[in-house]
């Protein structure tokens, strides 16, 4: 028994025969009881920050997973359209093939002479429309189409009876696209209402 007239436990009363008593701590029900409480509180506390950092890792999985998604994309977008600035500076040598080749009168294109020449400026054309379309490099289509202000760039309206306002009529300047992405816009004259 205890001093204050509570049972002890035997085996607890056995172990602590010879101690002097002011070694022994003598816990009553009530301060085992707030002890337990205590104990509960601390126990949910941690749960709660258990749950709390559960969450925090969730949110931080996502996130990276969105990250690595977002650098592929862009990893991917890179490889895509690496030669974006590359085949933009090509396109001008194209134009002036293009404009070689339309400059040439048809009486020099029979000349023997001149027939190597024209035939090579033409083959050179040729392979640089080629090796454009092996990379994804291709032209707007401009012609009897609607004003497209996304492909094409209004230069100037054309007063037309032939054709619906908006109408693209005529082609200054090809456009071309790589892949799904804008290189250079088509510069194009407009049909307008004639008056």
């Amino acid at each position: 028994m205890t001093e204050q007239g509570k049972p002890r436990d035997e085996a607890v009363e056995k172990e602590l025969e010879g101690v002097p008593e002011e070694f022994i701590d003598r816990t009553d029900a009530e301060t085992a009881e707030q002890e337990t409480s205590s104990l509960d509180q601390a126990l949910d506390r941690l749960r709660e920050d258990l749950e709390v950092a559960k969450q925090e890792v969730l949110y931080a999985k996502a996130e990276t997973q969105n990250v690595r998604r977002r650098m592929e994309k862009d990893i991917a977008d890179a490889r895509t359209y690496a030669a974006t600035g590359f085949a933009r500076d090509m396109l001008s040598v194209l134009d002036n093939l293009e404009r070689a080749t339309a400059a040439i009168p048809v009486e020099l294109r029979d000349d023997e002479k001149m027939k190597p020449l024209v035939t090579g400026i033409e083959a050179t054309l040729r392979e640089l429309e080629k090796v454009f379309g092996l990379h994804g490099i291709s032209r707007i289509a401009a012609m009897g189409l609607p004003l497209d202000p996304n492909q094409h760039q209004a230069m100037m309206e054309i007063p037309s009876t032939e054709h619906a306002p908006g109408t693209v009529i005529q082609e200054m300047q090809a456009g071309y696209m790589l892949k799904d992405r804008l290189l250079r816009p088509a510069m194009v004259g407009v049909a307008k209402k004639a008056e």
